[in-house]
């Protein structure tokens, strides 16, 4: 593929992922916090600080992996890396192929480092790239991690997709074992099962992001790039991030789990704190702020979400994110068959 077809893809990603909107039903909405009348704590109480296992993060929101490769997203990253400066928030580019293969798009991505040189950002590439690419890719941007993006159904339905996947594993392990920084294994929405979560713990990998289906919809994307948009039966495939979440309770004391994909307020956020997650992150909702209201109100934004994770940590007597994980939940009996058919042990 020439680098202008590639550019054109990294936009084309950009404008249909704008343009979706999260899914009507929610498996966030089949859990429920018990609530208790009489907090023992104030706002001021809360730390949202959450300790992972290579670094320390100053909030648990992070801004998740979106764009670079293009002229536009560019722009949309130096946007981004302004709003994670002010907000102490982390930020994942998006997959830094473009700029592996052609050094003129490497700006569209270490723009963030030259906006926030003191910020928590992780690179990002795909499981089949080289091990020496992965190293490049951190070099790059500095980063203090590397996520590995795993995409096998968008692949799939990708016109021009990949359709070699079982070296996948292994070169995994290559990149785990060379790689100075810790490496995140990251879904890109259509979340993970507890076999997969075995099978890179197995191979060292200490950080997954389960990136559960119902936030940005890749096989959406990719179809509507199809000449005959003949794909579409597979835009439900996939865990949603609950589900996910609940698939890696056994390996949550081993790894950090990161969560995204779907959420939509402060409520689905904390939830996924409640699961177990160290982090949780998001795409679309910092795209449509930035580029639809600029980067003041994203900040505006950002800062209220958080405010709001405060309260309603409050109002469950959590102080902080691991008293947060013993919080009361019931769950839905959608979610409670899912639970007893996989055979989850939740304790």
């Amino acid at each position: 593929m020439s680098d202008l077809k590639r550019e054109q893809r990294k936009n084309e990603h950009v404008e249909i992922a704008m343009a979706q909107e999260d899914a009507n039903i929610s498996d966030f909405d089949g859990m429920r916090f018990v609530h208790h009348s009489i907090p023992n704590i104030d706002v001021k109480d809360v730390s949202l600080e959450s300790e992972l296992k290579d670094f320390t993060l100053q909030q648990p929101l992070y801004i998740n992996a979106m764009t670079g490769g293009s002229d536009w997203t560019k722009q949309i990253n130096e946007k981004l890396a302004k709003v994670a400066k002010e907000t102490n928030m982390a930020m994942a580019v998006g997959s830094t192929h473009a700029a592996l293969r052609n050094p003129d798009m490497a700006s569209s991505f270490s723009v963030v480092r030259d906006v926030n040189p003191e910020g928590i950002i992780f690179s990002n590439v795909g499981a089949d790239v080289p091990v020496d690419k992965a190293i490049e890719s951190v070099k790059l941007l500095d980063a203090q991690a590397l996520q590995v993006h795993v995409n096998a159904p968008q692949e799939l339905v990708m016109p021009e997709g990949n359709r070699i996947f079982s070296t996948w594993i292994d070169n995994l392990s290559q990149i785990v074992a060379r790689v100075d920084v810790p490496v995140i294994v990251k879904e890109v929405g259509f979340g993970m099962s507890k076999e997969t979560i075995k099978q890179l713990n197995e191979i060292g990998i200490h950080y997954v992001d389960v990136s559960g289906r119902g936030g940005t919809n890749f096989v959406h994307i990719e179809n509507a790039r199809r000449e005959h948009k003949d794909m579409d039966y597979l835009s439900m495939w996939g865990q949603s991030t609950v589900e996910s979440l609940l698939e890696s309770t056994s390996y949550q004391n081993d790894m950090n789990i990161l969560a995204s994909g779907g959420v939509r307020t402060p409520l689905d956020a904390i939830k996924c704190l409640a699961l177990g997650a160290s982090a949780v992150g998001m795409s679309r909702p910092f795209l449509n702020q930035v580029e639809s209201n600029g980067i003041d109100a994203t900040i505006e934004y950002a800062e209220q979400f958080t405010e709001h994770m405060k309260k309603i940590m409050t109002m469950l007597d959590a102080q902080n994110i691991d008293t947060l994980k013993h919080s009361q939940i019931i769950y839905s009996n959608k979610l409670l068959s899912w639970i007893e058919q996989r055979g989850l042990d939740i304790r």
